[in-house]
């Protein structure tokens, strides 16, 4: 039986997980054998379609997870709340957990790491790009993150003329700290990791 299923609702998602979860050391975790899946109708498929995708899989894979955005075209407002509760009353919700990003996969990116300059393409640039993002009204002040990180994200690729790709998403998971996210999700999908896989103390 294989250690886990991921259910993914993009390319983005699908590059950042399949390199985190290679970093069982830094999440606290054992070292797993992970399978990660992209949903071929992206957030919306995975919000709707997501629990009878994973139901099949119970006895293939030790866990299952369900990773998308809050933030797309349709979305309700309690996401979260809606999965746990289709996880449950398909029995599922001991075997697999929904981890929704609020309000998408960008919010990721931006913590004070230098790999995120470099990764973004800024790196050696006279300007800086928090103080970059700032001027053009994307980054507030009293803001820990951008209030829309994908904006921040593609602006920031946009003036260095590179493009969006997965890769960013990979490189950015091989090397910055784990301990430097503290946001939600991220911090319930380590839990969740630690849970379900971490070392025997």
């Amino acid at each position: 039986m294989n250690d886990l299923f991921c259910l993914v609702a993009d390319k983005n998602m699908e590059a950042a997980m399949a390199e985190l979860l290679k970093r069982h050391a830094a999440l606290g975790i054992r070292q797993i054998a992970a399978e990660v899946v992209v949903h071929p109708r992206r957030d919306p498929g995975v919000f709707r379609e997501g629990v009878e995708f994973v139901r099949p899989l119970q006895n293939k894979y030790q866990h299952g997870l369900l990773l998308l955005d809050a933030a797309w075209e349709g979305a309700p407002p309690d996401i979260q709340a809606q999965i746990n509760r289709a996880l449950a009353d398909a029995s599922l919700d001991g075997w697999a957990r929904a981890i929704v990003i609020a309000p998408e996969l960008e919010v990721w990116v931006w913590n004070d790491s230098p790999h995120v300059v470099d990764a973004l393409g800024w790196a050696g640039r006279g300007s800086v790009l928090r103080d970059w993002l700032r001027q053009r009204g994307l980054w507030s002040d009293s803001d820990r993150k951008p209030s829309d990180p994908k904006s921040a994200v593609e602006s920031a690729l946009y003036e260095v003329r590179k493009p969006r790709s997965s890769a960013i998403y990979r490189t950015l998971a091989q090397t910055v700290s784990l301990q430097r996210c503290q946001d939600a999700a991220f911090l319930r999908l380590r839990s969740t990791l630690q849970e379900w896989f971490g070392a025997t103390p």
